[in-house]
């Protein structure tokens, strides 16, 4: 392979390179063959219409990756939402229930007092007959 500028080039491309310094057009049957194969060896060349395409595909992927996530995050909270509304829910019947269970407690109480206030009222009577 020639080189020209610190470049390798395939030998036909360095044959044509220097066949047109030289003002002449001469092809060999080597110089027309070695561009096909290399042609049919190359990869294709990529259009910029095709790296457009692309760039396009990859911003609708992005776009429904994000759309796909909004929707994931809009549900996550949605669901969180409804835990922390059954959560209050249940907190408030909890507390109803424990003010019921306090209030039925301070009822029993006031009863208990009562009811040892009218034992001692009738024991103190009894004491009294019973001294007398």
């Amino acid at each position: 392979m020639a080189t020209m500028a610190g470049k390798l080039m395939p030998p036909a491309i360095a044959q044509q390179t220097l066949n047109s310094n030289k003002g002449t057009n001469q092809t060999t049957s080597q110089e027309m063959d070695c561009p096909r194969s290399y042609r049919d060896k190359s990869p294709p060349k990529k259009k910029k219409a095709h790296f457009e395409a692309s760039t396009l595909k990859s911003a609708g992927s992005f776009d429904s990756t994000a759309a796909g996530a909004g929707r994931e995050i809009s549900m996550l909270l949605t669901n969180f939402t409804d835990l922390l509304r059954e959560r209050a829910a249940a907190d408030t019947t909890q507390v109803k229930e424990l003010e019921g269970i306090l209030t039925e407690a301070r009822n029993l109480e006031s009863y208990l007092k009562e009811k040892k206030s009218n034992l001692r009222q009738t024991l103190a009577l009894i004491s009294n007959k019973l001294q007398s």
